[in-house]
């Protein structure tokens, strides 16, 4: 058995314990400082082992890491800066799922001296959207248009906001405020969040999409040069992003934000129920001909290592732990810096986490959410 350290066990750090347990192939300890975190989540699997830990203890982190295969870190982003460096200097496989683009850079400048692979950004967005839309592109002669759009979104919503909480506060915060990446008429640029809204219709139901931070991964490095446009936007239900920018923007929330995240923890729910919208599409030519292919999946929440989940907590659990199978089995690189865009499509979608992704589900073997968000 491989044994991993699983640091942070939240919404998705217990579930990527769970699931890895589940395998009877990996001795997983699951770590935080959160004593009631921990046993809750060796309730539900006695298999994993929970270790009670001080974030800002750097010699108990680094016993705990010690001898292990790999550390797996589900904990805000901020904690990135502590844990990658004793992960290289113990020579540990360390992957992340981290939406901040400063946090990765600093995991790509360590990976230079590093004897163990380094893998951030293993989630949806960034994370399997990279993976899909990087393996489109790849089948064009010339690239003109790659376009991301992925959402998190209540099955059932009933507030203004038409939203629910189902991750990381801190990302949802983190993707709102801070600059985006993209690639602007063949050149790279940043560009603020929240704007560029656009409205789409998918399967009958209306969604509205903006820009966020983070979700492009890597790519707009790696399709410098080779592409004239490449965006990545979040997707919600019509009227989201006007209400969100009022929070924001006229009552000046954006300026505080563990205010922001204390008002959203205390007023908006979480749900199970959910689907996660995967929508990419990519344009150019080939063989001089102009043509447009499109990758589209919804997944639904559900029963996944014998316990229900939300829908975003399977895919964004099922990306770490497929780049960690995909690892152990030698089918990425055992050292340096890892792209979310170097794993193939076939390899992840064949993984048994990874196929969570795999059959599209029929649009009428849902309810449609049509008359919630008329």
């Amino acid at each position: 058995m491989l044994k991993v350290v699983v640091m942070g066990a939240g919404k998705i750090g217990s579930v990527i314990a769970d699931m890895l347990a589940a395998t009877k192939e990996y001795k997983v300890t699951l770590a935080d400082q959160d004593e009631g975190a921990l046993q809750r989540a060796q309730e539900l699997n006695p298999a994993i082992r929970i270790q009670q830990v001080d974030a800002e203890n750097s010699k108990a982190l680094t016993k705990l890491i010690r001898g292990q295969y790999a550390l797996l870190n589900a904990c805000p982003f901020t904690m990135n800066a502590k844990l990658v460096p004793l992960a290289v200097e113990e020579g540990v496989h360390y992957l992340d799922l981290t939406e901040d683009v400063a946090s990765t850079r600093h995991v790509k400048a360590l990976a230079k001296k590093a004897k163990s692979a380094l893998i951030p950004q293993c989630g949806l967005a960034p994370g399997f959207v990279s993976v899909a839309a990087a393996s489109l592109a790849q089948h064009f002669d010339t690239l003109l248009n790659v376009q991301m759009r992925v959402g998190a979104l209540p099955m059932y919503p009933n507030n203004a906001l038409k939203y629910n909480l189902t991750w990381s506060t801190d990302g949802l915060i983190n993707e709102y405020l801070n600059p985006c990446e993209a690639i602007v008429n063949g050149e790279r640029r940043e560009v603020p969040p929240m704007e560029e809204l656009e409205h789409f219709t998918l399967d009958g139901d209306n969604y509205e999409a903006f820009n966020t931070s983070g979700g492009l991964g890597t790519l707009c490095e790696t399709l410098a040069g080779k592409v004239q446009n490449l965006n990545y936007r979040t997707v919600r239900y019509p009227g989201h992003r006007d209400l969100m920018k009022m929070l924001l923007n006229d009552l000046r929330l954006g300026e505080n934000r563990p205010l922001l995240k204390q008002i959203f923890e205390n007023s908006i729910p979480v749900t199970m129920q959910d689907v996660v919208l995967v929508y990419v599409t990519v344009s150019g030519y080939k063989k001089s001909m102009l043509v447009q292919e499109s990758f589209v999946r919804k997944v639904y929440g559900n029963q996944f290592a014998a316990h229900p989940r939300s829908a975003i907590q399977i895919t964004t659990a099922s990306g770490i732990c497929t780049a960690l199978d995909l690892l152990a089995e030698g089918k990425l690189p055992a050292k340096g810096f890892i792209r979310q865009e170097d794993i193939s499509l076939k390899d992840f979608l064949a993984n048994r986490f990874g196929c969570c992704y795999n059959p599209p589900q029929s649009p009428s073997s849902r309810p449609s959410n049509r008359k919630k968000t008329a």
